[in-house]
């Protein structure tokens, strides 16, 4: 990816040397939207929902009546109103120099120069979300969270945390190399913070509270899908802009693979068990990514209402 030498967000909060330990429980049931581990599973029965990918229609068209649908959309398990955050240019601690953190500053506003454009073309301003860099541990509006949770999105106040160090862990770990490959994961993130601009994630922690597992990992594994296709939607505009080098497709369409339900619990524990798949298969995934890159467009990212 030629990504040296292009602006650099400002929209980023250095909290790496401040260490300290944090209190309170970990990334909950209605916690932040993180890139999958590995680990452990439960077990659960079938079920299934759609319809959501409505609310992404009648977002725009309740914003081009002047109406604002997060006031009404917004709520549940750790999502707030509606309303728009203040860009923060950070600093928060010492900023590090490093080649990696220019890196991730820079896929940040080119996620930015993306969603922008998307938004302004429905008339509509894209709020940019904050991207926390973090060493170890930190605590957001989502609870607390170690390195172990891996990149993660929070709803509750619209940032994107992520430890540096996961991307040696993607390479080493789930064999997942190269700087395309990085910048999948982190516009993932950004793609849930779309989902919560458009009303997605508060309706989806609402609806969760009432189902049970089987639905609940049913509905995430949709949610993770789009978030998918919108980094996909995100690697269109950059590939039109001619940042894209031979193999970056496919270094992320191998990154979808490796972090994989079902390839990742292959990996940890020896066997799978689908119905605790709360993230999608490799093949979904790779599937979902390659969708929104090859088209470009929103309606292309309907995961509710179309087989997965």
């Amino acid at each position: 990816m030629r990504w040296r030498g292009r602006r650099q967000s400002t929209n980023v909060q250095d909290q790496r040397g401040q260490g300290g330990g944090f209190g309170g429980g970990g990334l909950g049931r209605g916690g932040g939207f993180r890139i999958p581990m590995g680990g452990g599973v439960r077990r659960a029965g079938g079920g299934g929902i759609s319809g959501i990918i409505l609310l992404v229609v009648l977002f725009f068209a309740l914003r081009a009546c002047g109406i604002d649908p997060l006031e009404i959309l917004a709520g549940g398990d750790g999502v707030p109103g509606g309303g728009r955050i203040t860009q923060e240019s950070s600093q928060s601690g010492p900023r590090s120099n490093d080649e990696m953190t220019q890196f991730v500053s820079t896929v940040l506003a080119e996620t930015e120069d993306v969603w922008n454009g998307i938004f302004q073309a429905e008339g509509l301003q894209y709020e940019e979300p904050t991207m926390v860099l973090f060493a170890d541990q930190t605590r957001s509006a989502c609870g607390f969270a170690s390195s172990a949770s891996g990149p993660f999105y929070c709803p509750g106040d619209h940032k994107v945390y992520i430890d540096l160090s996961f991307y040696d862990q993607l390479d080493r770990q789930f064999g997942a190399a190269g700087d395309f490959a990085q910048a999948y994961v982190l516009a993932h993130e950004v793609g849930h913070h779309v989902q919560n601009l458009t009303g997605i994630l508060p309706k989806f922690n609402q609806m969760r509270q009432s189902m049970d597992q089987a639905e609940a990992n049913e509905m995430s594994m949709r949610v993770e899908l789009q978030a998918d296709c919108f980094a996909g939607i995100w690697g269109h505009f950059t590939d039109q802009k001619g940042l894209l080098e031979q193999g970056d497709l496919e270094e992320a369409l191998n990154a979808a693979q490796q972090i994989g339900d079902d390839t990742l619990q292959r990996k940890t524990q020896g066997y799978v068990v689908p119905e605790s798949f709360n993230h999608g298969t490799s093949q979904q995934r790779m599937t979902w990514f390659n969708r929104g890159f090859q088209s470009g467009k929103l309606e292309d990212c309907d995961t509710f209402n179309n087989r997965i």
